[in-house]
């Protein structure tokens, strides 16, 4: 049924395609129709992260419901956690169209969407509308029109606004697409963001009787030396969680595709790789001590598992989702769940 439906939506532009297809998703699971086009249910494997209780290791990443409005559609495909966003303070437009490109011969799309949402306020209604009682996360970004030295104040403000409806929260550092955003991740900009998230953190456990996540997603476009550097900031500021990787700027596995030079970051099976190695060397760093979940190229289960291989606890997908549909779901799952037998 996916692939029935993938071939016709495919035959519209990128971003038309996704408009339509969350609309209709939402419409299936209102008729009863969802089971169609889910397929087999999704088994479980229930694994606990940063003490939070997942009813599998597969969800799905920031960027296909931005605003929460299809949380509940897309939950019923059985993913064992939803992450939305990513969010901003104050609605943003994003960047001009066309921004979103697939790249159909190299499984794989191009994005240069600008954190384009309707705001957090509008999501957090959202979300509390939904029937969704499942692990979610929140991603919260800045602005683009706030100065990157004055980025942890949106951060602040999105930390404040979610944190009573996340399971945890992530702080994206890592987008191509928003201007110095990518900065962010070295030194002492990282260290001084970091302690100020932490003491953010601390007073939102008080007042809220509960300490929520707080996760840091990473780009893949880094050195080793320089994931590692991440990785001490991360461990010294007690951060809970990273996501490994965000989109590449590299274009040297699609220089047969004519979309090449469209500006933006570049996610499906060219990202694979990189991403996989990303992994790998954080979770060297890492030692344990801060859970990775691990995104980026996953489009056989194989390749979910490949990433628990390398250091992940948990996985994500995004891209693989668009090409396979929720086929992959089941069997990432059941890839995942072979390695621990």
């Amino acid at each position: 049924m996916y692939s029935l439906l993938r071939n016709l939506l495919f035959c519209l532009p990128a971003e038309a395609s996704h408009t339509i297809t969350l609309p209709l998703l939402d419409a299936a699971r209102a008729t009863g129709l969802i089971g169609l086009i889910a397929g087999r249910p999704a088994v479980s494997d229930p694994v606990s992260v940063m003490g939070l209780n997942f009813p599998n290791p597969v969800g799905l990443a920031a960027g296909l419901d931005k605003n929460a409005d299809h949380i509940d559609a897309l939950a019923a495909l059985g993913f064992g956690f939803i992450e939305i966003g990513t969010l901003t303070p104050k609605p943003q437009p994003g960047n001009p169209k066309p921004r979103l490109f697939r790249l159909r011969d190299q499984q794989a799309i191009i994005n240069r969407m600008g954190f384009n949402n309707k705001g957090i306020d509008h999501a957090l209604a959202s979300i509390a509308r939904s029937q969704y009682r499942g692990i979610l996360g929140i991603n919260i970004g800045k602005n683009f029109d706030t100065p990157v030295e004055k980025a942890a104040d949106d951060y602040v403000i999105g930390m404040r606004k979610c944190y009573s409806l996340a399971s945890y929260i992530v702080v994206n550092l890592s987008s191509p697409n928003t201007p110095g955003l990518r900065s962010l991740q070295f030194g002492d900009e990282l260290r001084r963001l970091l302690a100020v998230l932490k003491t953010e953190q601390a007073s939102l456990a008080v007042s809220h009787s509960r300490k929520v996540p707080l996760a840091v997603k990473i780009a893949p476009d880094l050195a080793d030396h320089e994931v590692g550097l991440i990785a001490d900031a991360l461990i010294e500021n007690d951060i809970e969680c990273v996501i490994a990787t965000n989109t590449t700027l590299d274009r040297s596995a699609v220089q047969d595709s004519p979309y090449r030079d469209q500006a933006g970051g570049l996610s499906g099976a060219p990202l694979t790789d990189k991403s996989t190695h990303v992994i790998s060397v954080l979770a060297d760093a890492l030692q344990g001590k801060l859970p990775i979940i691990g995104v980026g190229g996953i489009i056989t289960g194989a390749d979910a598992a490949a990433k628990i291989k390398a250091g992940a606890a948990l996985v994500q997908i995004y891209s693989g989702f668009i090409y396979r549909g929720p086929e992959l779901i089941s069997e990432s799952i059941k890839a995942i769940a072979r390695l621990h037998k």
